[in-house]
């Protein structure tokens, strides 16, 4: 099976062509040499893969027919990625987090509409200085 399917088939990319891209910019690696898309993997080859900008290590354990479920990825290919690579992958995430949290700094585009339909809203209300003043202060119209 050619390369760039196999790696869509595992789902390790989305698309195909995505697969066949990162290929082409040299991400992709059977053993120690670059390959490219038409490439064919056989059981036993170790891909090195950089998504994400960290190392994946795979070990092909074999071929699948065509694309298949994720619970049955582990089936043909065996994660032999370091424990660094994925703490250097949780320290990022965590670095992003710690940048802006959400509801944090300045609005988004998103809230920015959520701010302006809210304050819309209020500007069109038939509410008058005295409602809000009997409203906050526990007064009624019937006292």
């Amino acid at each position: 099976m050619r390369i760039d399917k196999f790696l869509w088939s595992v789902r390790l990319y989305k698309t195909r062509s995505i697969a066949a891209e990162e290929i082409k910019k040299n991400r992709v690696f059977v053993g120690a040499q670059a390959v490219k898309s038409s490439k064919e993997v056989k059981e036993g080859d170790v891909l090195k893969i950089r998504k994400n900008q960290i190392d994946y290590k795979l070990k092909v354990l074999g071929i699948p027919k065509s694309r298949v479920g994720a619970k049955l990825v582990a089936d043909y290919v065996l994660d032999m990625t370091d424990k660094e690579q994925y703490e250097l992958l949780k320290m990022r995430r965590m670095q992003q987090d710690y940048y802006r949290a959400k509801g944090e700094g300045r609005p988004t585009k998103k809230d920015r509409r959520e701010i302006d339909g809210y304050v819309a809203l209020e500007q069109d209300s038939d509410w008058e200085e005295e409602d809000w003043d009997a409203f906050f202060n526990g007064g009624g119209e019937d006292e």
